[in-house]
């Protein structure tokens, strides 16, 4: 394992699932962690008692990062607390699944691009100029970017512009030594819409099938990335969107 020690990570939506996943990988590593919630202010203060069981330091900020206004605040506390920022992860976001294109509402449609497309847009840029030079940041982008599935037209819409944005960030900050990169999970058990196991029963079957692998994703596989994207190792991959998906189809 790599060693984060005096490295400041912050990660958008890290009170449960691929979040605190990640948060928790990284403060195993010996980072300080700036954990991001929106609401579940229960949950954000559990995952902050993990990581200080661990030895790290770590300071939880509520922030609605579909507000711009709020995504500034988040980075600037961040700052504020631990003088600076070498690692960003721009995972919040909200999914909606088995929903025709007929279907969707313009209320439906606005909330999702707002967190997905706008949220993650504008904490890229936020990373884009706070992260330190030679730092690190990542996206965390979705499978239905690279394989359409029927019913989530929408919610695959509102992860592909950010998706693109990493590619463009990666050329116009390469020259600071910072790395962009997406991480493209395929979906994941126990987290977001999987978080219950009965939970979407055909989608779920559906996606198993798909898979060669025969399972889900866990939240494991992709901080073993979000491992690897923040380290050294990583120190010359850059623009580069990485598929976990087990050789899933979909």
């Amino acid at each position: 394992m790599e060693n984060l020690r005096n490295k400041t990570a912050l990660i958008t939506g890290s009170a449960r699932g691929l979040g605190k996943a990640i948060a928790e990988r990284y403060a195993a590593m010996g980072a300080n962690i700036v954990i991001n919630y929106s609401r579940d202010k229960s949950s954000a203060d559990q995952v902050v008692s993990n990581i200080r069981a661990m030895g790290a330091n770590v300071i939880a900020v509520q922030a609605d990062i579909s507000k711009v206004a709020e995504i500034e605040r988040l980075f600037e506390e961040a700052k504020g607390a631990f003088g600076k920022i070498d690692i960003v992860v721009a995972n919040a976001g909200i999914e909606m699944v088995e929903t025709p294109v007929t279907d969707f509402t313009e209320e439906q449609f606005d909330r999702l691009f707002a967190i997905n497309t706008k949220g993650a847009y504008f904490t890229l840029q936020m990373a884009a100029k706070t992260v330190e030079d030679n730092g690190r940041i990542l996206y965390i982008a979705s499978s239905t970017t690279a394989f359409p599935i029927p019913g989530m037209a929408v919610y695959g819409g509102s992860k592909t512009t950010p998706r693109y944005l990493v590619d463009v960030l990666a050329k116009e900050i390469g020259h600071r030594g910072v790395t962009v990169n997406s991480i493209i999970p395929f979906a994941v058990d126990h987290s977001g819409i999987f978080v219950d196991p009965d939970s979407y029963p055909d989608l779920r079957r559906s996606l198993i099938e798909s898979c060669p692998m025969g399972r889900l994703a866990e939240v494991e596989d992709v901080a073993n990335i979000a491992e690897f994207f923040a380290s050294s190792l990583s120190s010359f991959v850059n623009g580069q969107h990485l598929l976990v998906n087990g050789g899933a189809n979909q």
